[in-house]
């Protein structure tokens, strides 16, 4: 009798995590896959969106996880777990920058080309800047909550369970975040 291998794509993400910390690469493939390009975003968003800082933390998103998925608990959402990694690294990371003084200023980051793109209609790149440049200017806890609400499309609760406070903070968070954002898109939109 033989055993037929499973259709890793057909797996929850926690059972491909179980699978994954056991050492099976094809549910870690599967895995990589399915998250990969959310958690690009995820971090190009949040840190500043640079594609080359994106890619690395990424990068060492994914080997943290091959590194700690023991500690991974199959009764929790992936999903949830993995966000969780994600916004403590970029919260090690505003440490960092902190510490160093590292701070590039929304000029610096458009004179470098950073917010450089290609759209065929000259009110999109204009809006898109805008944008950027107002959700950059939020702090680490309101930009957390706007990311990931907005950009990820994650619920109230997924957040409130991903950055271990109530939901109704998560509100609070995206009520200013969203109101920070408009009045810094309205005063940017009136000097491009």
């Amino acid at each position: 009798m033989t055993f037929l291998k499973p259709k890793y794509h057909q797996l929850t993400d926690e059972e491909l995590m179980h699978r994954s910390s056991k050492g099976n690469k094809n549910a870690f493939k599967v895995l990589y896959q399915r998250y990969h390009k959310k958690m690009f975003r995820y971090f190009y968003r949040m840190l500043g969106q640079v594609e080359e800082v994106a890619n690395d933390f990424t990068q060492d998103l994914f080997l943290k996880i091959i590194e700690k998925g023991h500690y991974f608990d199959c009764k929790q959402k992936f999903s949830k777990w993995i966000y969780a990694l994600a916004g403590n690294m970029v919260k090690n990371e505003y440490r960092r920058r902190t510490r160093h003084g590292i701070t590039e200023t929304f000029d610096e980051k458009m004179q470098n080309g950073v917010f450089d793109m290609d759209f065929e209609r000259f009110d999109r790149p204009k809006f898109s800047k805008a944008l950027k440049n107002a959700i950059l200017q939020l702090d680490e806890k309101h930009r957390s909550c706007y990311v990931l609400r907005f950009q990820e499309e994650l619920s109230i609760k997924e957040i409130a369970e991903i950055l271990d406070c109530p939901e109704g903070t998560v509100k609070s968070r995206l009520y200013y975040a969203l109101k920070k954002v408009v009045e810094t898109m309205k005063k940017q939109l009136l000097y491009f």
